[in-house]
């Protein structure tokens, strides 16, 4: 599956945004995603991941109960959903594909990683 990240942006702090997350290829709908993120300088970390069905999700705890993650298996799209940003929300964040266990974070339990969207956020 080879995947793209779109939708990032400039926002103030305390604003929302929506990335996205396309997938081409087969077998989108059977695989469980999840989103990263990679700030200057610092190494990539987990964001949230979805289940294949869309059903189970998880999340850093940085991001919980401000970040919500979703997929839309008919659009082979999986979205981050990012309220009440902040300044250190701010990096380029890209999506991948879980090749191990459910619950994994770390980077290398992924896969098939797109071209990230920059998303930086203003004081």
């Amino acid at each position: 599956v080879q995947l793209q990240a779109s939708g990032g942006g400039l926002v103030q702090a305390g604003g929302s945004l929506n990335v996205s997350c396309t997938a081409s290829g087969r077998a989108f709908g059977g695989v469980s995603m999840g989103w990263f993120r990679q700030a200057p300088g610092k190494e990539r970390e987990f964001v949230a991941a979805v289940s294949w069905g869309g059903g189970y999700t998880y999340y850093a705890d940085s991001v919980k109960g401000r970040f919500t993650i979703s997929r839309d298996n008919d659009k082979n799209t999986v979205y981050l959903t990012m309220n009440s940003l902040k300044p250190d929300d701010t990096a380029v964040y890209y999506c991948a594909a879980l090749r191990t266990a459910w619950g994994a974070r770390n980077p290398v339990d992924f896969g098939s990683w797109g071209r990230g969207t920059q998303l930086t956020v203003s004081s």
